[in-house]
């Protein structure tokens, strides 16, 4: 199975965007994807079709954030929830280990950690003007 691929939604009047051009960038984007196309309590769910707008802290510039998925969901109390979700492994969500030596491979974590948590920030931010959720969700959360 490739790590990269089209997904094509079983129910595709839930997706919210074009069904035919749904995206999975890692596997566990397409286990999430197959879980919001599968799941009764999911109403409306679509993957990279929002964009938040984010300041960089690497350049000081703005660029746009795509995150993974949005979800519009029934909850257990049955109330009508919506949430921006973001797909990443424990290890990055934590943030590098503080090395000593200053390797290119550590340099590199550290500015995309930088960079994650202003793309985080921003989109917490929007999701309160929009009274949603943000959510990060790890390998934990999928049971991988």
């Amino acid at each position: 199975m490739s790590y990269k691929g089209k997904f094509r939604p079983s129910n595709p009047k839930k997706y919210k965007g074009d069904p035919t051009k749904v995206i999975y960038r890692s596997l566990w984007e397409l286990k999430f994807m197959r879980w919001c196309d599968g799941n009764v309590n999911i109403l409306k769910w679509s993957s990279e079709e929002v964009v938040i707008p984010y300041k960089s802290p690497i350049d000081n510039r703005y660029h746009r954030y795509f995150p993974d998925f949005y979800v519009k969901m029934k909850s257990s109390t049955g109330k009508i929830e919506e949430r921006l979700i973001e797909v990443k492994p424990q290890k990055q969500v934590k943030g590098p280990t503080i090395q000593k030596r200053r390797t290119k491979k550590y340099v590199a974590e550290v500015y995309e950690f930088a960079k994650n948590q202003a793309k985080w920030q921003a989109a917490e931010s929007f999701c309160k003007d929009r009274k949603w959720n943000f959510q990060i969700i790890t390998e934990k959360e999928l049971g991988i």
